[in-house]
Formats: structure tokens, C-alpha cells, sequence
């Protein structure tokens, strides 16, 4: 299967994921294609114009964009994903070694998949803040660090009895083999004399690349949530105006529960959507009321080494569409109508698209959707492009997916 040059979004979606190393660059990336698009930044800090009807804003590692309705009280279409991805985050005060290298200190975030970050070429990319306060995004995108696993030579029955890493002890990478001051390499890197804190991942340097004989998967790092960011931002860009408002909201710290001020739980969405239809409160709640969100964050496509972990029924394939997320006990908020709005989206777009339920002996995972939908009372859907090695340094999708999805969210939006 050979995608066609017209169907095939893979370029730009790659240029983004690459361009994304860490969820402040998703926001600054998600922000060059909404500038394209004649999307006015504005500052939470400041009034709002009254002509402010397509406009962003940017809080930290999230981002929430819009297109106005025909009145500021209209229903409300929001897309919802997430800017973060688990990996290791460095520490304040990094500078550590044993045994002659020097070596970065570094916290895990997330649900990593520990052992998927042994061995790779790993850049430094986030936001460093000056003394005075002021904020630069850093990206030193070049084999920085590694984490070397230990040779089999000295673990002779790891294959045996499996692999086991100790979060503080194992995970430490080396960065050199003589002393080194990270915060002033890193203060070089972002050109400015010190870097008083701040907030840095580690990354696979590897490119997002197309793989396979028939050039139908793409690998990246960060899929779980990019690709859906990409997805709704692209879709908000290239839509036009509608009756109802368009809204995008591109959520951080969903891999550690969404309570921040820029996590789902907290009030971002919340005070921007009170401030876009104004001081009615009757008006808020009929708007409220009135809107969907459609929640799209990544599903388990079914693994071929382990077909059991899925309910055969509900586990999608990568190339055959986005998947309608399902769980009884609420851990997706996707009920009965609108899995039928999203389903009509994509026959509207010409999208195909799967269903997903996780098997009753595999604990279900969990995403904005319910988040979004208790804060708001907006009725939800969770959706998301199947993927494999959900987790991961370097995950595994279609390469069809994610353009299906976009249009499908871009039907969504537009749709009254």
C-alpha cells in the first residue's frame, strides 16, 4: 500500500514532530502554522479586543486557539489533545557521576517505558529562565547524553529472567568522561550568561522517518499526543468560518494527571471560553450546553506479538482509521451520541474509523476526555489515531492515520 503524494501528510506532520521536542516547542510550533493562518496571538494578561474573533493564546506548554461563531454565544466545537509525552526530565541540580564520567541527574516523567530509552542518542530540548525572569526556548539537538545498558557479559541471564531497571539507580545518563557544569553548557547553548531554572527534556535525536516495505508506518518519538496536536491545529487552520465557535485546546502534564494550571483539570479552558462569550452567565451555561468537545488522544492498535492483551472485538489497526474510544466505568467519557457525531464526521470526510475497547483483564487507561467533560459539562468523545509502542522513546503508527484524522476534525469543526 503505497500512499498517494496528495493523501500524504507525512511531510508536514514529520517537520512537526521534529520540530517538537518538548511540549513549549508543540506550542511554538502549533503557533507557526496559526500565524500562517492570520491567528492573532493575544496575552491573558492584557484586554482582549473586541475583534479578537480568531486568535491564541499560549500559557506555559499549553495552547488554545479559535475561530468565533457567528454570535459570541454560540455552541462551541473543541478539539482537545495534549502537548507531553513521558521521558526524562532534567533535574535543577543535575551535575552527578560515579566512577570517573559525569552524568545528568535527570526525573522521570510519566508512564515511561524505561528500558525504550537505553542506548539512545538523546538531544536536551524544554525552556530556560533567566534570573530576571525572562523565558528562552533551548533545543540542543545533537547526541548529548546516553544511557547505557549494562553489557550482557556482566548480566548473563537478563534475557532469562527479564530486565529490571531501578528508577534512580539505571536510568542516569552519562554526558561525558570529564567533569562538566550543566547549567553553564546549557546557558552557552540558549546564548545567554546563566540560566537561572529550568525546564528541560531529554529526546531520541532520531528524525520521524517512514518505514516499512510498502512505506505504510511512521516512527517517531512522541506520537502519543503530537500527532493529534498536529491534527487539531491543522484542522482549525484550514477550516473557514462557521455558525458555531472552533476552539483547539492543547493541554500539558496529561501523563502526570492534568492538575496544573495548564492541565486539563485546571482552569485554562475554562476562563478563556468565559472570557470569549462575555459576562452572561446564563448565556455561558446555554453555550456550554449546547457544545462538544471531541477529546483525541492516541489508542492501542492490536499487537501482533500479543494478541491476547486486546479484546478481539474493539482493537484497531494502524491504516484503517481513527478510533472511537469506549469504556463503561467512565475512564473515556465517549457515550453513545456522540461516538455517532464523531462517526458522522468521518463518513462526512470520507474517513474510515474503528472502535476501541480495552479487554476486561487489562486495566483501561485514560485521557482529557473525562477531565474536560466533569469541568465543563461538555458532552465529550475520546478518539485517536492507533498506534504501537505506546509510551516508548521511538513510537510506531500508520502513516494514513493521522491526515484521516485531521480531516475528520476538520469536518467535525466546521460542521453545525
Amino acid at each position: 500500500m503505497t500512499v498517494p503524494a496528495a493523501d500524504d501528510p507525512t511531510g508536514e506532520l514529520r517537520a512537526f514532530l521534529d520540530r517538537s521536542p518538548s511540549p513549549w516547542h508543540v506550542c511554538a510550533a502549533a503557533s507557526a502554522i496559526l500565524d500562517d493562518a492570520g491567528f492573532a496571538r493575544l496575552d491573558e494578561r492584557q484586554p482582549w479586543p473586541s475583534d479578537a474573533g480568531v486568535a491564541y493564546v499560549v500559557r506555559g506548554g499549553a495552547l488554545i486557539a479559535w475561530r468565533i461563531g457567528a454570535t459570541r454565544d454560540a455552541a462551541i466545537r473543541v478539539v482537545g489533545a495534549h502537548t507531553d509525552s513521558p521521558g526524562l526530565r532534567v533535574k535543577p541540580r543535575p551535575d552527578t557521576g560515579r566512577a570517573g564520567w559525569a552524568q545528568l541527574g535527570v526525573e522521570i516523567y510519566g508512564g515511561v517505558l524505561l528500558n525504550s530509552w537505553l542506548d539512545r542518542d538523546l538531544g536536551v530540548a524544554g525552556r530556560v529562565v533567566r534570573p530576571g525572569g525572562d523565558e528562552q526556548l533551548v533545543d540542543v539537538r545533537r547526541p548529548v547524553a546516553r544511557v547505557p545498558q549494562l553489557a550482557i557479559h556482566l548480566d548473563r541471564d537478563v534475557n532469562e529472567r527479564g530486565l529490571v531497571l531501578d528508577r534512580q539507580a539505571h536510568l542516569t545518563p552519562v554526558w561525558a568522561s570529564s567533569s562538566m557544569s550543566f547549567d553553564s553548557w546549557i546557558a552557552e547553548r540558549a546564548g545567554i550568561d546563566r540560566a537561572a531554572w529550568w525546564e528541560l527534556c531529554l529526546y531520541d535525536v532520531q528524525p520521524a522517518a517512514v518505514l516499512g516495505a510498502d512505506d505504510s508506518l511512521l516512527a517517531s518519538g512522541r506520537l502519543d499526543n503530537q500527532v493529534s496536536c498536529w491534527a487539531a491545529t491543522a484542522a482549525l487552520a484550514s477550516s473557514g468560518p462557521a455558525d458555531q465557535t472552533q476552539l483547539i485546546a492543547l493541554f500539558d502534564h496529561e501523563e502526570v494527571g492534568s492538575a496544573s494550571t495548564t492541565g486539563a483539570a485546571g482552569p485554562f479552558l475554562e476562563t478563556v471560553i468565559e472570557r470569549l462569550v462575555g459576562p452572561d452567565r446564563d448565556a455561558l451555561h446555554r453555550c456550554m450546553a449546547a457544545s462538544s468537545c471531541v477529546s483525541a488522544d492516541n489508542a492501542h492498535a492490536v499487537h501482533p506479538n500479543y494478541p491476547e492483551r486486546h479484546d478481539a472485538g474493539h482493537a484497531p489497526m494502524v491504516n484503517h482509521g481513527p478510533a472511537i474510544k469506549l469504556n463503561a466505568n467512565q475512564r473515556y467519557a465517549t457515550s453513545a451520541d456522540t461516538a455517532a457525531l464523531f462517526e458522522r464526521a468521518c463518513d462526512d470526510a470520507g474517513v474510515p474509523s474503528q472502535v476501541f475497547v480495552s479487554a476486561n483483564n487489562v486495566p483501561c487507561g485514560s485521557t482529557i476526555g473525562p477531565l474536560t467533560a466533569t469541568r465543563l459539562g461538555i458532552a465529550t468523545v475520546d478518539v485517536g489515531v492507533p498506534q504501537l509502542s505506546m509510551h516508548s522513546a521511538r513510537e510506531l503508527c500508520g502513516v494514513r492515520d493521522p491526515g484521516w484524522l485531521r480531516r475528520a476534525l476538520t469536518v467535525y469543526l466546521a460542521a453545525t
